[in-house]
């Protein structure tokens, strides 16, 4: 008989939640261009649920060049309205100018340390390993995200208030926020010792 492996009961049975869970969400990320990708992302999730943003990923893949930042940086008006058009992504010009105006900021980090390094920086390079015993132990803020989030502001991002940043950073693995009793919860931890800082 198959043991049936215990993880964080957000996704339910949901089965392209339950591959995210178990693949993507708190794997330490240092991939520059997949980083911003991420935050994007995370900001078109304002006011929605992340499942909603899960299931039309490979659209927004599609209508934004797979987030090259270098492409997307140069998008025009006649850009805009075409996304404006697009069913398969979340039709809002304020997020859409937001993931332009993000692109172009991202290309000035980069030509300083980096994108990676930038936001690892903050965490002195290392996930921080929590021990959250239930989803009502998790934060939907901290201080550190409140940080992260003030000083992506001042760089020129938008939609990356605190909850957003945190949930960001419960993503890329830069805070592990899997439960105790989650398979992923030590695997997680493990990766987060393996992985070297950029």
């Amino acid at each position: 008989m198959t043991k049936t492996k215990t993880r964080c009961v957000w996704p339910g049975m949901d089965e392209l939640y339950i591959a995210y869970h178990d693949e993507e969400w708190g794997v330490p990320e240092y991939d520059d261009r997949a980083l911003y990708e991420k935050l994007m992302l995370d900001g078109f999730q304002a006011g929605l649920s992340w499942i909603t943003i899960l299931r039309k990923r490979e659209n927004f893949r599609a209508a934004f060049d797979q987030f090259e930042p270098a492409r997307i940086a140069r998008y025009n008006e006649k850009k805009i309205q075409s996304l404006l058009q697009d069913a398969g992504i979340i039709r809002h010009r304020g997020k859409i100018e937001a993931a332009i105006s993000g692109a172009q900021t991202w290309l000035t980090i980069m030509e300083q340390d980096g994108f990676s390094a930038y936001l690892w920086n903050f965490v002195d390079g290392k996930p921080i390993q929590n021990s959250l015993r239930g989803m009502g132990d998790a934060p939907a803020q901290t201080p550190l995200s409140q940080t992260i989030s003030k000083d992506l502001k001042q760089k020129g991002f938008k939609f990356c208030g605190p909850v957003i940043v945190y949930a960001f950073m419960q993503a890329v693995g830069m805070v592990n926020d899997h439960m105790t009793d989650c398979f992923r919860h030590k695997e997680c931890s493990k990766l987060g010792r393996k992985i070297a800082r950029p």
